[in-house]
């Protein structure tokens, strides 16, 4: 094992930097100030990879995190602030080490645990390619046979645990389309019958309705969504009707009780920093948060994107959080923290019912959408250019009364409104 100083090097698929739950403890009014009420933590789990996706243990936290009793006071300390815990669910494949699979490798056919895995024959080859179903290809992680019997029951007890011993209030399931519905089905029971508004997060890339029946999960990781924005305002990639065509077959993908609590990201521990992606350009990144707070669901915040990290693809952008404010940029975090009060002042920005596109001009390249719920309706306008554009309004604003909610200013309406290059407005009418 390779054991750095925290960003004294950059991350690759080997090395560790000694990240622990009592580091998490010590930046927790940091994460208060910045206005977090969530946490979701990557596998805490005993394994022998940093990723840690490749489980030994699933009663047991991995030594280099911490122990139960730091993981306990953890949760304690995040739920005394108003914050939730949400863990990693590796359902779909154990790893390598997992010792039931390790019985398999040395005993082969007379393992008791020979079922627990999809083995094509005897004896067990740990090679590539490996003889028997696996994550990706790869033979350290071998996919689990969540039909059997033994399977679902450790599994089921391992979901149930975490949550009676340490109150955490969600999971998040990792490569959940490639574990049968069934399955998640008895999961969601055994989950809902000790805490019952416990969240229940799935990891699918695509439309995901054949598991958002009200009879699995709560919500998927909103990949869709991602793609979209990205795809507009950081690669460039599409029009800006193009993005309004996507932006609304996401909403309609989902009934709006699903639409409310979707986990909208721009990028994660799997996907290059956002921005990265948009080619270091901070105004596009404030762009796709405004679009992505103005959103129903439930907004996740990249750790490390709200003081403007850079990192390409994995294992690139996971490198150590900046912890030294002189190098932190205080105008993105200053930006991030206006932007989470502002959705957490205004309910409409949390379940509006309706959002329609107004105006996605591909020519100039500027959009507005109007959002309705709650008795309230909000106009968002954005110019995704380098100059200044004047964005029109339909007729039926002009000279309604509204307030500029970024900044607190009453106006009357206008036919059109001119707006900075990156620029935004978000206006709430006035009833």
């Amino acid at each position: 094992m390779e054991l750095f100083l925290g960003g004294s090097t950059d991350p690759t698929p080997k090395n560790f930097f000694g990240g622990d739950f009592q580091g998490v403890i010590d930046h927790l009014d940091y994460l208060e100030d910045l206005g977090i009420s969530g946490i979701y933590f990557t596998p805490i789990f005993k394994a022998h990879s940093n990723h840690k996706y490749d489980t030994i243990d699933y009663m047991e936290i991995d030594p280099q995190f911490g122990d139960k009793e730091k993981f306990r006071e953890l949760v304690e300390k995040c739920h005394d602030r108003g914050i939730r815990v949400m863990l990693d669910a590796v359902f779909n494949h154990s790893g390598f080490y997992f010792p039931q699979f390790q019985d398999v490798v040395k005993k082969g056919e007379k393992s008791p645990y020979k079922d627990w895995f999809h083995l094509h024959d005897f004896p067990v080859k740990t090679e590539y390619p490996a003889n028997y179903d696996t994550f990706a290809y790869v033979p350290a992680m071998p996919k689990l046979n969540t039909e059997n019997e033994e399977v679902k029951k450790y599994l089921l007890d391992v979901a149930q645990y975490w949550i009676e011993e340490f109150d955490i209030d969600g999971w998040r399931l990792d490569v959940a389309n490639e574990v049968d519905h069934s399955f998640w089905r008895e999961f969601r029971n055994a989950v809902k019958a000790v805490k019952p508004d416990a969240y229940i997060l799935g990891e699918i890339w695509h439309d995901s309705m054949p598991w958002l029946q009200g009879d699995q999960f709560d919500a998927v990781m909103n990949y869709p969504l991602t793609t979209a924005v990205t795809e507009y305002f950081a690669k460039e990639n599409i029009t800006a009707s193009a993005f309004a065509n996507s932006l609304t077959s996401v909403r309609n993908l989902y009934p709006e009780t699903v639409n409310n609590v979707q986990f909208n990201l721009l990028g994660s521990h799997d996907t290059p920093r956002i921005l990265t992606l948009s080619n270091d350009n901070k105004d596009k990144v404030k762009l796709q948060m405004v679009v992505q707070f103005t959103m129903p669901g439930t907004p996740c915040i990249y750790y490390g994107d709200e003081i403007a990290m850079t990192g390409g693809q994995d294992p690139g952008c996971r490198k150590c959080m900046i912890w030294d404010e002189e190098e932190q940029d205080k105008d993105m975090l200053s930006f991030v923290k206006k932007i989470i009060r502002l959705r957490n002042e205004h309910k409409i920005f949390r379940t509006n019912d309706r959002l329609l596109f107004l105006e996605a001009n591909d020519e100039e390249d500027v959009i507005v959408y109007r959002i309705y719920g709650d008795s309230k309706e909000v106009l968002v306008l954005i110019n995704n250019n380098d100059i200044e554009k004047s964005i029109s309004l339909p007729e039926q604003y002009n000279g309604v009364e509204a307030v500029n909610l970024w900044n607190g200013e009453e106006v009357n309406l206008s036919r059109s409104y001119d707006v900075a290059k990156y620029g935004f407005i978000v206006i709430e009418i006035k009833r």
